[in-house]
């Protein structure tokens, strides 16, 4: 249970910190001007994932996201009996942030607007089609396991600086893609912000489902069979 709740508390920080930045502060426009803009949104879902694993890190290895969780399966770091009850903590825990955020954002009798949600076409911030978001989504969690099993593969001379590694590459991440999808790379976050928003939100969510885990998998698939430098055992057979 702890493993759960710590996968809960740990994605609703990360839609509360990172969506809520998107939010609340993106475009705040009122004098002086303090709008922290694409970069300041990059960095907060950065910071979300870097506070997060040194926190809770040791108790559930703070994946916050259920393409994270699927993809360490498939690349032999989870057992498989991990999977559907961190995915659901994840999604529990998206959703509870976002409800969150909605009380928070509604709080000055304006509407929500696009909640951070993800999309493509005309809810593609830069216009981005299906295709282009499809891709987007893929790689870049692609990349995300990539960095992720490197940055924690058994190495003494990196051990503390995994949760480092793995925050900046989300921000670099959000830098490269919000202009096409908002930036997903997480179906829980995608999901969170989906569940407030309805219409198009829900209608678009497939991509951000299928893209971040089939990219997930693939990247776990790569880094198992061609990049690992080390044996390891599943998380969970440690205990």
């Amino acid at each position: 249970m702890k493993k759960f709740a710590a996968e809960f508390i740990g994605t609703f920080w990360l839609v509360l910190g990172g969506c809520g930045s998107a939010v609340l502060a993106a475009n705040f426009t009122s004098e002086p001007f303090i709008g922290i803009g694409l970069v300041g949104v990059s960095l907060a879902f950065g910071l979300t994932v870097l506070t997060i694993a040194y926190a809770l890190g040791r108790i559930s290895g703070a994946h916050l996201n259920p393409a994270v969780t699927i993809g360490l399966w498939a690349g032999g770091r989870v057992e498989a009996s991990t999977v559907l009850p961190y995915v659901i903590s994840q999604i529990l825990g998206g959703i509870a942030g976002a409800g969150v955020l909605y009380v928070i954002a509604t709080g000055n009798g304006s509407g929500i607007g696009n909640f951070a949600a993800n999309g493509f076409g005309e809810h593609s911030p830069g216009g981005y089609d299906m295709m282009s978001s499809f891709v987007t989504e893929f790689v870049m969690t692609f990349m995300f396991l990539i960095i992720i099993f490197g940055a924690t593969e058994k190495d003494r001379a990196r051990e503390g600086f995994a949760g480092i590694a793995i925050g900046l590459a989300l921000a670099l991440i959000h830098l490269i893609s919000i202009p096409v999808t908002n930036t997903s790379v997480n179906p829980a976050r995608s999901i969170s912000q989906a569940v407030f928003v309805q219409g198009w939100a829900l209608q678009q969510l497939w991509l951000f489902i299928a893209a971040p885990i089939l990219g997930a998998i693939a990247g776990g698939l790569v880094y198992k069979h061609l990049l690992r430098k080390t044996e390891f055992e599943p998380e969970d057979r440690k205990e």
